[in-house]
């Protein structure tokens, strides 16, 4: 939005909006309310849990609704782009959603969360879908509906991340993400199993606050968080990455043709189909989280990894927001 000309307006909660104010200090941003959705230690029960906190949910959007009221009011905004925030929209200017769910996996019930966020992208002006059409997608079924009820625009992969060449410094880098408390369960377990590694290790932990050093072989250098700079060059510096499946990883890792092993969230149906459309491509291998061994992974070298796709977002897309 900047290279378009814009000035961006950041408005989120939580370590996403710590993040986008480390990546883009000089940005006016917002606090909006949190979503307080919780993560369980195991993922059996986390449809269960997040049923119950439907409720809450609801109370978040309508007071996000409200603060988005007073910040086109305060700034005179010219348009919305909602990153799968449901109050993010208004009628006075255009409104865009910005998603790769189109279909919400959720086991059993996926039809009827499906439908519900479906109805919620309809009120929209325009909902853009960050993949491709056709074999090249990378959201399979998620961002793809056999019936066209919704006319979404799919605008490629998007990531801040580029390619380059570079010597490769690490063998492998653990770049941990996502809620608590799966995130430090994932790091304990990844510890353990990786101790008798003898290569270098780059071991990202991926939390933003300074807390204490972890203890972790010499080999491995212990990081709590890399900036995009510097992320990118360790992403590019490294043989094979270990990470969770999620779909900004996922983008990211296909921009940089890197080759990955993949660890879902347990319990998130959204990642742990992505792991298996991503094996079934022999793009890269994954295991579940409590079954995760080194020997796992071995299986990468049967794999081709991702080929390197282009980041080219079309600028026009933002000339939905000069009409004002």
């Amino acid at each position: 939005m900047l290279k378009a000309g814009f000035e961006p307006i950041l408005a989120s909660d939580g370590n996403a909006l710590l993040l986008l104010q480390k990546e883009f200090p000089s940005l006016k941003f917002y606090t909006l309310p949190s979503y307080n959705i919780k993560y369980t230690k195991s993922g059996k029960n986390l449809k269960f849990k997040l049923f119950l906190h439907f409720p809450s949910i609801i109370s978040a959007v309508k007071k996000e609704k409200k603060i988005v009221h007073k910040i086109i009011l305060n700034e005179n905004v010219a348009g919305i782009i909602s990153d799968n925030r449901f109050g993010v929209f208004s009628k006075k200017v255009p409104s865009v959603y910005i998603t790769h769910q189109l279909n919400v996996l959720s086991g059993k019930s996926t039809y009827l969360t499906s439908k519900i966020h479906q109805k919620i992208i309809k009120k929209y002006n325009q909902c853009w879908v960050p993949d491709m059409e056709g074999k090249e997608s990378l959201s399979g079924e998620l961002g793809h509906l056999l019936k066209r009820n919704l006319m979404p625009e799919y605008i490629g992969v998007l990531s801040r991340f580029k390619r380059r060449k570079t010597v490769k410094k690490y063998n492998l880098m653990v770049f941990l993400s996502g809620p608590e408390p799966q995130r430090t369960l994932l790091e304990n377990i990844l510890l353990n199993k990786l101790k008798d590694v003898k290569e270098p290790v780059l071991f990202v932990r991926g939390i933003l606050s300074d807390e204490t050093e972890i203890s972790a072989p010499e080999n491995f250098n212990v990081v709590n968080y890399l900036n995009g700079n510097d992320l990118e060059m360790a992403l590019n510096e490294s043989k094979l990455i270990i990470a969770r499946s999620g779909y900004s990883t996922i983008m990211d890792l296909a921009v940089l043709g890197k080759k990955a092993f993949f660890i879902p969230t347990p319990g998130q149906y959204e990642q742990e189909y992505l792991a298996e459309i991503l094996n079934d491509k022999r793009i890269a291998p994954y295991a579940k989280q409590h079954k995760f061994t080194l020997e796992n992974l071995k299986k990468v070298e049967n794999f081709n990894g991702f080929k390197s796709h282009q980041m080219k977002l079309d600028l026009d897309l933002f000339n939905l927001f000069k009409s004002k």
